[in-house]
This record gives structure tokens, sequence and C-alpha cells, in this order.
């Protein structure tokens, strides 16, 4: 079997120092355009490839919609039946995608946890292979080959700024800085209020559990973000960030004129920053950010979202 990566290796492209109110030319990197729709492609495919060459002949994921369209695409791929796992949160839609990609979708719980110890279970009373759509080495792996890509096509860049979600983007792009001797090169890691596990748990020195995920940015709502991600601060210099649902609905519509790519709140955060925390990014001369994508964004739902918010 081919051991090919099944993500694509996306465009860069460069704005002009006038696209944000930083006044900085930024690095963009579309992962937005992988086949799933998202970066999730990366990890999940490289992970899936894994268990597929260990001998998996079943795969179960749990996801809020993004990890586990790439868990489809890689199985169908890969030839093996996956089913996917969804909280009640996650939209119709999205479910409908997921099962056109060819997987089984199943609705449990009403919030990410329950859906994944749902998941969990089914995959040991079936002797299937479970995977992890955050918390899992081989994914980070594959979501620091984004950090190589870049590298690749000697792109200067001295700041990174992602979404965080769970936390594997963010530990996969640690990591891809730290195997391309760029270890000091901080990463700016935004997450949205309702959503933010990472900065509450960084604001209490433990890792703290969100009562309830509250932001429109439902591909960031891990209530609790992986103990591997929570120890990360003390590894490499990450600045943790929060913006509003309207920063990030802000952010996708600007973006959306500008590339004519749409791309959910989620990633929306990221590419906020440098218009609602512009002079954060006034010390650094070449910030990257990861247009991470996701598929639970339409020109309907953005219309919505601009009349709620803007």
């Amino acid at each position: 079997m081919s051991s090919a990566p099944l993500h694509l290796d996306t465009p860069l492209v460069r704005t002009s120092p006038g696209y944000s109110a930083s006044g900085k030319p930024l690095w963009l990197k579309l992962d937005a355009l992988q086949p799933s729709g998202s970066f999730k492609l990366r990890g999940v495919g490289r992970l899936c490839q894994h268990e597929v060459e260990n001998g998996a002949r079943e795969i179960f994921c749990a996801s809020g919609g993004n990890a586990g369209i790439a868990a489809a695409y890689a199985g169908r791929a890969l030839g093996v039946p996956v089913t996917i796992v969804v909280p009640e949160t996650t939209a119709a839609d999205v479910r409908q995608t997921i099962a056109a990609t060819g997987a089984k979708v199943l609705v449990h719980g009403s919030v990410f946890d329950e859906a994944n110890a749902h998941a969990v279970e089914l995959a040991r009373s079936r002797k299937a292979t479970y995977v992890h759509p955050f918390d899992h080495p081989l994914l980070w792996d594959g979501h620091a080959t984004l950090i190589d890509e870049v590298v690749a096509k000697d792109a200067a860049f001295d700041c990174v700024v992602t979404s965080v979600g769970g936390g594997g983007l963010l530990a996969g792009i640690v990591q891809g800085l730290k195997r391309n001797g760029l270890a000091d090169v901080p990463v700016i890691a935004v997450e949205t209020e309702g959503a933010a596990s990472l900065n509450a748990s960084l604001r209490a020195n433990e890792r703290v559990t969100l009562p309830a995920i509250t932001s429109i940015a439902t591909s960031l709502g891990a209530r609790q973000v992986a103990q591997h991600v929570f120890d990360l601060p003390k590894q490499h210099p990450i600045e943790s960030l929060v913006v509003s649902d309207a920063d990030a609905v802000a952010a996708c519509l600007k973006f959306a004129d500008a590339q004519r790519i749409l791309v959910e709140p989620a990633c929306g955060a990221a590419l906020a920053v440098a218009d609602v925390h512009a002079g954060l990014l006034q010390r650094f001369n070449n910030p990257l950010i990861e247009v991470c994508g996701g598929i639970g964004v339409s020109i309907e739902k953005l219309k919505a979202w601009k009349e709620k918010f803007l």
C-alpha cells in the first residue's frame, strides 16, 4: 500500500501590508483548501494510514465535524469502513457532508466529550480502531507538515498565529517548528469567548473544564484541552489570545471577499488577530497565519452570522 500522504501541500499566499490593521504583510497557509475542507486531514490522515498499515479493518472517530470528515475521507481513500460519532450540536448539513463522504454517522450526547466516550466504547466492543480527533502524537506529527511545507518554500516568518480547539493543531505547529530548527518562533494561540479552554487553563494554572461551549465557533468546542497541549507553553513560547464571535465572523467575511474562500468562525478567530490585536503583531515582521478552514460554513450561515453579530 502506498504511504503517500492523503493531504495536499496547500498554497501559501502573502497579503499586502494594507490587508489588516497590523500594517504587516501576512503569510496565509491555506489549509481550507484541503480535500476534507480543513487542516484535520494532515493528522487524521496520518493516524488512519498508520492504523490501517498495522491491520485496522474498521475505524471509529468522534468529532464536531472537521475531524469526522477527514476520517471519512481517509477511510474512503484507504478502503476501510469508518463510523463518526457526533454530538447533537453538530449541524445537520455537517452530518450530511460526512455521510456523503462515505462514513456512517451516529449522533450521541449533547457535547463532544459524550460523543467521544461513546465512540471509544463502540470501537472497543467491535474490536475496531479508535482515532482521537486531537490527542495523539501521530496526529501532531501529521499537522506538523504544514510548517515543513512553509519552510520548504523558503518563506521567512517570525511568528505563527493559529486557532485552538482541543489543541492538536497547536501541538503539531510546535512540533513542526522544533523539527525545522525554529524552536524560538512564538505561536499565538487564539480562541473565541465561550470556547476558550486553553486560555482559562493557563490563567488557572491547571487544566480547566468549561461548563459549556457558548461560542458559535463550535469546532473550537473542546471543553478541556489535551494535557500535552496544556504543558506546551512550558516548552515553547506560546501566547494565548481570545477574540469575540463578532471578531471571528468579521474576519471570515473579510477573508471571503479578499481570497474568495469560505472559512468557519473557528478559523476566523486566527484571521481576526491582525485586526483585533494589531498591536500585538507590531513586534513581528512576517506573521504566518494558519488558515485552518472548516466545513461548518456556507454563504447562508455567513449572512445569518453577519446579521446577528455585525
